[in-house]
């Protein structure tokens, strides 16, 4: 294996840019930026492995289910978290491929459709949290909850659907990943946080109705590869507390336990950056040296430690 590996978590609304333009060539847009800085991450001697959320796709493409029910047959929800794996994944490797190409450096990369299980008995299945799809008004909001969709307030930004976020326990497929990176292969991964999957009583695996949230799979991949570096990709350059607020405090560096502190101050908001902060925590608590929260142009910034917020030991 080349190099110290880092897990390079991207999220799925940063794969797009503006919510006004979520189609398909504007998508493009955003992987095509987002992987010229993983290049420049892989021309400074880094190996990766990627991970990507999925959650505005999986959104659309579950709506785009229910409006063609009377046409088509309906998609579970377990396919369309397989269906984005494909979809992103191909996007990213060709893109990933082009923008390395540039650079002189001729590396195979694919992506490995990931299964990730859940417990059965998760409480998360009786309390959806994941926003998925796009952002509505209140009043389009409480329409489709009369039609028994779950909705909520997702941090300041609007109004969007959720679906159960059951914790990830196990990535299914973790050895051929493994097996892949050893032998030079930049993989992508546990898209989407996985498709949920749950054993039955009869040892078999199974889809089930859930989107896993992607930073907590990514944590797990990363701590389960034993990854130098975790970085997770959103919308910010830092973290700050009291966000938005004319007292807002960007953050270079956080401890354990002052990043313990201030989720339970409740600085960080649920579904938007405590999920982040959480996986981040989670591998530097396991063992991981640091993770890193910063913005895709920032990626190699912030590894040669110019910005971005860094999650360390103590």
């Amino acid at each position: 294996m080349v190099g110290k590996l880092a897990a390079v978590a991207i999220g799925g609304n940063s794969l797009i840019l503006d919510p006004k333009r979520p189609d398909v060539s504007h998508q493009w847009e955003a992987v095509d930026e987002t992987c010229k800085h993983i290049a420049s991450m892989i021309a400074e001697g880094w190996n990766v492995i990627v991970t990507h959320g999925n959650g505005p796709q999986v959104g659309y493409i579950l709506r785009r289910s229910e409006l063609a029910a009377h046409e088509v047959h309906t998609t579970p929800l377990d396919l369309i978290v397989a269906d984005t794996q494909g979809a992103i994944g191909y996007m990213l490797q060709q893109s990933l491929d082009n923008e390395l190409r540039r650079l002189g450096i001729n590396r195979t990369i694919l992506t490995v459709v990931t299964q990730v299980r859940v417990d059965p008995e998760d409480p998360a299945f009786k309390k959806p949290t994941k926003p998925i799809g796009g952002f509505m008004t209140e009043e389009e909001a409480r329409k489709y909850e009369a039609e028994g969709w779950n909705v909520v307030e997702d941090a300041g930004r609007g109004w969007r659907r959720v679906v159960a976020s059951p914790k990830p326990l196990a990535i299914q497929e973790i050895n051929a990943i493994r097996a892949l990176i050893m032998n030079d292969y930049l993989v992508i991964a546990v898209g989407g946080g996985g498709i949920p999957v749950m054993r039955n009583e009869r040892g078999e695996l199974k889809g089930t109705y859930a989107v896993i949230d992607k930073d907590r799979a990514s944590s797990l991949l990363a701590q389960t590869l034993r990854a130098d570096l975790f970085i997770i990709s959103t919308g910010v350059e830092k973290v700050a507390l009291n966000y938005n607020k004319a007292n807002m405090q960007v953050l270079d560096q956080m401890t354990l336990t002052e990043a313990k502190r201030y989720m339970d101050e409740g600085h960080f908001a649920p579904g938007s950056m405590l999920p982040k902060i959480e996986a981040a925590v989670e591998f530097v608590r396991m063992g991981g040296p640091q993770a890193i929260i910063t913005d895709p142009p920032n990626l190699a910034r912030a590894l040669r430690g110019e910005t971005g917020t860094r999650i360390i030991p103590g």
